[in-house]
């Protein structure tokens, strides 16, 4: 089982590197993350779409021959553009570059000419913290704003190649709400009750989902038994959180990195290759962890 970022660096450079196509390449973070990539055989090759110029000046001359670059003057177009690379079999990974989240999801899921896969796209972030005995990951805190009880199981099942890449057998999901018990005034509360039955009975293979739970319940194996939850397959040790709106899984992916000292890499499942769409203000360092989760994932649908 892989338990840190440092083991998915190791096996994604033992496996067959990625293929990537980013849309809009000229930004210096983008491409520095891009160079990486190459120069460490996280990846093979890249086509890059946006302003020529820009790109060609930041490529180092040991990588240019690796990368293609296609011009193009708007987001829309650098975004359609390099979806379509990935559609025709070219690329592997499709890399949010400097275009605005609208352009580029737009072409995901363009009907004739995007990469969804025929479900729910959704965000999922993946978290290395000193303070956790694992990974911890959170959905969806990018893409779906008030999940749906069939839109939470999908969200669920986007991630099954994930964990089979990360050598998790059964993946621990807890439903979080405010509170553990149903309330008709919490409707989310019902959805974990329901989902945690559903599991139960095997309707999501390769996953073992309980709750409604509160965060303390998820995470803490202290809490999960003061609360009476020490039976429980989940509580205390949780692999994913799946939370019932965006803004609070935002707001806990996003305190995790500033307040939990946490190494994090994040990707959009759903389409038919990893999607990567990185926050404006993530480093190079959490651009990098997003391939790797990409190569994780490419691995899990391989096995």
């Amino acid at each position: 089982m892989l338990k840190t970022f440092a083991d998915m660096r190791r096996v994604a450079q033992e496996a067959p590197p990625l293929r990537l196509a980013v849309a809009g390449g000229n930004d210096p973070r983008v491409i520095e993350a891009v160079v990486i990539a190459l120069q460490d055989n996280l990846a093979t090759s890249a086509i890059i779409t946006g302003n020529a110029n820009e790109i060609e000046a930041g490529l180092p001359e040991d990588v240019r021959i690796k990368v293609e670059v296609q011009h193009y003057d708007s987001a829309a177009d650098c975004a359609t553009a390099a979806a379509a690379a990935v559609r025709d079999g070219q690329a592997d990974v499709l890399v949010k570059g400097h275009v605005d989240s609208t352009s580029y999801l737009k072409a995901v899921v363009n009907r004739d000419t995007g990469i969804r896969d025929g479900g729910v796209l959704s965000n999922v972030t993946v978290a290395e913290m000193p303070s956790y005995h694992k990974l911890l990951a959170a959905t969806d805190n990018g893409i779906v704003p008030f999940p749906t009880l069939d839109q939470k199981r999908q969200m669920i099942l986007n991630t099954r190649h994930l964990y089979r890449g990360l050598g998790i057998e059964t993946a621990k999901v807890a439903a979080l709400t405010a509170t553990e018990k149903q309330s008709d005034a919490l409707p989310a509360t019902g959805e974990a009750a329901a989902l945690a039955q559903e599991a139960g009975r095997g309707d999501l293979p390769g996953f073992a989902v309980d709750g409604p739970f509160g965060y303390d319940v998820a995470v803490s194996a202290k809490a999960a038994k003061t609360k009476g939850f020490s039976n429980s397959p989940v509580a205390g040790d949780t692999d994913l959180l799946l939370f019932s709106n965006i803004d609070a899984a935002n707001a806990v992916a996003k305190a995790w990195k500033f307040h939990g000292e946490a190494n994090t890499g994040s990707v959009v499942l759903g389409a038919s290759v990893p999607v990567l769409l990185n926050s404006r203000s993530d480093g190079t360092d959490r651009r990098i962890n997003a391939l790797l989760l990409a190569a994780v994932i490419k691995n899990g649908f391989l096995s």
